[in-house]
């Protein structure tokens, strides 16, 4: 019985930024009037040729040279084909990988006027800071609820080689990645948290971005893409139940405002009567001091102003 092997998955080849041997352009454009001038130098001697000059003895010789003509005209126009279409322009921050047949031969980062080869191919990238805003997307959060969200993200191109050769289009693959970010982000914190036990989208902004901006630069940066920042430029409940949720909202509002009250007024209360039985101010049995924690919880507690009685007889009447 004979078994077959499967083979493993094939690595694939990634594209890597190496510098391209390219020429300055104003040292070729020299050059290229260099040749421009041979020619005319050839055609002058062409012209000359046709016609007759006198020389010292009084006979009559011709005026140029004719092979030599020929030979500056035919040198100056190939040298002028050759110089002409390797010219190519860079702004700054824009950069131009060099292409031999379709095999990536570098790339040139130096601004201003260049010269290749003409069997060479440039095909320009630009390196410029770009600043994209992602769509309002709908996505549920850690508990499931419905939330609108929006990321900006400011993204430049490191490695051209991979930007241009390792994916089809790096514009639309940056986009796409970034909606897949927030997406993932969204889903992995919950939008709110009144506790504040636990990293929320609204709560812990600066926590969110830094894992946006590291989630996103796991994955663009196969296409050579470096994320220099990521940050939610919205964030918001879904229309649908943008109601329950702020009813919800102010309702653990009120419980948690009012939990902190409680607590004060019950410490309040506490160093009252500590204070009281340490300076002897007066004596209290334990239903006296139950009557004095229930008035003051009353003043401390309650919503409305207090309203002072004057009681007449006794606690006890």
């Amino acid at each position: 019985m004979s078994t077959v092997e499967q083979a493993g998955p094939v690595a694939l080849s990634r594209s890597r930024e190496r510098p391209a041997m390219t020429s300055n352009g104003y040292v070729m454009l020299l050059a290229g009037l260099v040749a421009i001038a041979a020619i005319v130098f050839g055609l002058i001697e062409l012209i000359a040729t046709g016609g007759e000059q006198i020389d010292l003895a009084g006979e009559a010789v011709s005026g140029g040279n004719i092979g030599l003509g020929i030979t500056f005209v035919v040198a100056g126009a190939i040298a002028f084909g050759l110089i002409c279409p390797g010219f190519y322009l860079l702004q700054p921050n824009q950069a131009a990988a060099i292409l031999l047949f379709g095999a990536y031969r570098g790339t040139d980062r130096n601004p201003g006027l260049r010269w290749v080869l003409p069997w060479l191919t440039r095909q320009k990238i630009s390196t410029r800071i770009h600043n994209l805003t992602s769509d309002r997307l709908k996505v549920n959060d850690q508990r499931g609820n419905p939330i609108e969200i929006a990321a900006n993200v400011v993204w430049r191109v490191t490695d051209t080689a991979q930007a241009l050769y390792d994916v089809d289009n790096y514009l639309e693959f940056v986009e796409i990645q970034i909606e897949s970010a927030v997406r993932a982000i969204a889903g992995k914190y919950p939008y709110d948290d009144i506790e504040h036990k636990e990293v929320t989208l609204r709560g812990d902004a600066e926590a969110v971005a830094e894992d946006l901006e590291r989630e996103l630069q796991e994955r663009v940066g196969r296409a050579g893409i470096t994320v220099d920042e990521a940050r939610l430029t919205h964030l918001a409940y879904a229309a649908e139940i943008a109601q329950a949720m702020l009813r919800r909202q102010q309702a653990e509002a009120v419980i948690a405002a009012r939990q902190k009250l409680v607590t004060g007024a019950v410490s309040m209360v506490e160093t009252a009567l500590q204070m009281l039985s340490e300076k002897q101010v007066v004596e209290l049995d334990d239903e006296r001091k139950a009557a004095m924690v229930s008035n003051l919880m009353v003043v401390l507690c309650g919503e409305r102003d207090t309203q002072p009685v004057v009681n007449a007889g006794s606690l006890y009447q």
